[in-house]
């Protein structure tokens, strides 16, 4: 069964493996204490941090092991504002982050901070000077990620960190989905990552605070990783992270060639063989394993669902569920299509076979969730007497209300309307996306007793 979703985790590297299962043998005992079991895991965790150093590019008594990346993410975040309050509060971060900086944003501002989103293009990239904008003077920390998580857009992380620098503002970097990749540019002040995303265990974090940074630990004081995260250091898996870290780099820029060609293949070929589909992210700035495509018309855990039934393994880009029915921030803050959206990261060692099996079985299986939604249906030929529709879709969830779009359009002339009255927060996103795929012009919206009127207007 291929495994196409390692930007969620990446299966265990074999390195990983072996140096967990030694160091489980060898590491057990507390590094702190000096008999010889304790001296022993010491050397262990001091090799393991010298070698995660390395890999990140900063000193080795610049880096600590935390309980996982989203707990690196908010200390460094935390460390940061609270070693900076003097400067003063506010936080600068990019509208596509991770959920693990938007929220710590949050309980930033929950506490009387302020936060300032950058917005980013089509393709999810930031411009470094519109990020550079929003640097004030009392602008405490800056926060942007390596690679988007969902698309996989590469940010300009040098650009931004020269003008952070100029600015005398330290610039946190999410590099959880890069750093398997290579190091990131240089500039950044702090670095965060988890160890899952390229074979390590899970469990394990990375966080990196250059020397001069000033960081406030928010945790209760402890001797342990610098006080920057306390309590007893998961050893074995830390040793196993910063080994397969290491192992899956060397192997980087080749996998990273053969796996490019690949998604290439899948970028391409989606697009040829699945008809109203649009691929996301940006088509040369992005990381080498992963590409995300919306499928108009298309209910997107149903499509999962169905390519889980055939054996493949992939997630969507956007964060919908069924019980939140709450669009991705990332493809919101982009502007495309949030529905029928699927994220395929493909894992070291897959093969031209299993693409192609997947492109093979994508487009009837595509096809046959579009049929059962009712979108094969004819579309009428349009009444020269009807200028304009409104479609009560009131209680329906996306994708209904663009598909009923689609059906209607034809109905009116060019040059018509149709309004769709939704109550669902999809629409807000998924209609304006529909126009632009579909080349027709999207009016705008205005709020109704019940939901909310968005007016298309006809052009093709």
């Amino acid at each position: 069964m291929p495994y196409f979703d390692t930007a969620s985790a990446a299966p265990l590297h074999p390195v990983a493996r072996q140096a967990l299962q030694a160091s489980l043998d060898e590491g057990w005992a507390d590094p702190a204490r000096l008999y010889r079991e304790g001296r022993r895991a010491r050397l262990l965790l001091d090799a393991a941090r010298e070698a995660a150093a390395d890999s990140v590019g900063c000193r080795p008594d610049e880096l600590v092991f935390t309980p996982s990346g989203t707990h690196a993410v908010h200390s460094g975040m935390a460390g940061v504002l609270a070693g900076r309050r003097r400067v003063g509060g506010h936080l600068v971060v990019s509208a596509v982050e991770h959920s693990s900086v938007l929220h710590a944003a949050e309980s930033h501002a929950a506490r009387g901070g302020t936060v300032s989103e950058v917005p980013v293009d089509r393709y999810g990239r930031v411009d470094p000077a519109a990020y550079g904008d929003f640097v004030r003077p009392d602008t405490a920390l800056a926060c942007l990620q390596s690679a988007n998580h969902e698309v996989g857009t590469v940010q300009p992380v040098a650009e931004v960190a020269e003008l952070c620098g100029a600015a005398g503002v330290p610039l946190l970097v999410d590099a959880a989905q890069s750093l398997g990749w290579g190091p990131v540019a240089a500039g950044w002040s702090v670095l965060c990552a988890s160890a899952h995303k390229w074979g390590g265990p899970p469990g394990v974090g990375l966080l990196a605070v250059r020397k001069g940074v000033r960081y406030s630990s928010q945790h209760p004081s402890d001797e342990r990783e610098s006080g920057r995260s306390p309590g007893f250091v998961n050893l074995p898996a830390a040793v196993a992270a910063a080994a397969s870290l290491r192992a899956v780099r060397a192997e980087a820029d080749a996998e990273a060639a053969r796996l490019r060609t690949l998604v290439d293949r899948l970028r391409r070929r989606v697009a040829r063989l699945v008809p109203d589909v649009e691929v996301v992210g940006h088509p040369d700035l992005r990381l080498p394993h992963l590409v995300t495509f919306s499928c108009l018309y298309v209910d997107g855990e149903t499509l999962l669902h169905e390519l889980d039934r055939a054996d493949y393994s992939v997630s969507s880009g956007s964060s919908c569920t069924s019980s939140t029915l709450t669009p991705s921030h990332v493809l919101r803050a982009m502007g495309v299509l949030s529905e029928g959206n699927v994220r395929v990261s493909l894992p070291t060692g897959t093969t031209a076979a299993e693409v192609n099996g997947f492109l093979e079985l994508l487009p009837g299986v595509v096809a046959g969730v579009r049929e059962r939604l009712g979108v094969a249906e004819p579309v009428p030929a349009p009444d020269p007497d009807v200028e304009s529709l409104e479609l009560d879709t009131l209680g329906l969830r996306c994708p209904q209300p663009v598909i009923e779009l689609g059906r209607a359009i034809g109905r009116v002339p060019v040059g018509g309307t149709v309004t769709v009255l939704s109550d669902d927060e999809v629409a807000r996103l998924d209609i304006p996306a529909w126009c632009v795929m579909r080349g027709q012009v999207y009016v705008g919206e205005a709020p109704r007793p019940e939901g909310v009127a968005y007016t298309v207007r006809r052009v093709v």
